[in-house]
């Protein structure tokens, strides 16, 4: 294993500059078969390498190059993950955040019980009551949420159907968090960067994958978190890839920034897991069968 690791530092690796101290490469020299080490000066800092100069060290690699093993990786082994019976069942390492019997791992934004309408195995917005959040905080994870819009059509653009699956909501500072759109989308035209499976405000899905008011549908969501550097700019934004029905409709997404209705997207600093929050917009949208996988 160490020797693997070794070969993939010297010959795939392109930002390895070699290693800070003679001792080191010569220990490497040693597990290698070669004699002795050699340096080399970049950006006014001395590098060493195993083996007495960069022939001998290039020979050794080139023979190397024809063994399989030395592209075979075995440690860390993959941890077992039990899948579901199907796509829609939450896999053996999943957080269940609702499984049709009680509303206990969400709340509102003051810390109250959610008080949306608990049904027969799924629950609905109680318009007015406020949205709801997770108890549980997260960053990057992959997400099943079911949902139905009401099966008696009423009104029509964005007032109809409308809630949205927020990630990292910091509630702290006001409404932010990176939105999915929910909305019946079914022969009811709206903005396109607005409509069901929507980035919210910022991109427009791929194409339209919604079914019939009334009908129960699936958003599985890769949310790839964003990292922030200490002085609080983005160093990496947040990216998003989203099934709708089985149907890719945002593929690796880049998002520009929390949700706005009003001006434009942005990005401020916040805490690597916040809550997962469901939109109540009025609108009389039910959930179901929602899990969670951290990644």
């Amino acid at each position: 294993m160490i020797l693997t690791t070794l070969l993939i530092l010297l010959n795939l690796q392109a930002d390895f500059k070699g290693f800070p101290d003679k001792e080191t490469a010569e220990y490497y020299s040693s597990i290698l078969g070669c004699d002795g080490s050699f340096s080399v000066i970049r950006d006014g800092e001395k590098f060493f390498f195993p083996c007495k100069n960069q022939d001998e060290l290039d020979d050794f690699i080139q023979a190397r190059e024809v063994e399989p093993k030395v592209t075979e990786i075995w440690d860390p082994e993959p941890e077992v993950v039990r899948p579901g019976n199907s796509f829609r069942d939450a896999p053996s390492d999943a957080i269940i955040l609702f499984d049709g019997t009680n509303l206990d791992n969400w709340v509102h934004k003051n810390g109250d019980p959610a008080k949306w309408d608990l049904g027969d195995g799924f629950f609905t917005v109680e318009p007015g009551t406020g949205d709801i959040l997770s108890r549980e905080v997260f960053g990057s994870c992959q997400l099943h949420v079911e949902f139905r819009s009401p099966s008696k059509i009423e009104g029509d653009g964005q007032d109809r159907g409308n809630s949205g699956v927020y990630f990292m909501e910091n509630y702290e500072v006001g409404d932010t968090g990176y939105e999915i759109q929910v909305l019946d989308s079914y022969d009811n035209r709206t903005y396109s960067n607005g409509q069901a499976g929507s980035v919210y405000k910022q991109h427009s899905p791929l194409v339209n994958a919604s079914k019939k008011p009334g009908e129960w549908q699936t958003y599985d969501i890769i949310f790839k978190a964003p990292v922030f550097n200490k002085n609080g700019r983005v160093e990496s934004p947040a990216y998003i890839t989203v099934f709708h029905n089985g149907v890719l409709i945002q593929n690796n997404s880049q998002i520009q920034g929390y949700v706005k209705y009003i001006g434009y997207p942005e990005y401020k600093a916040h805490p690597s897991k916040l809550p997962i929050k469901l939109q109540d917009h009025s609108n009389l949208v039910s959930f179901r069968n929602i899990w969670i996988r951290r990644l």
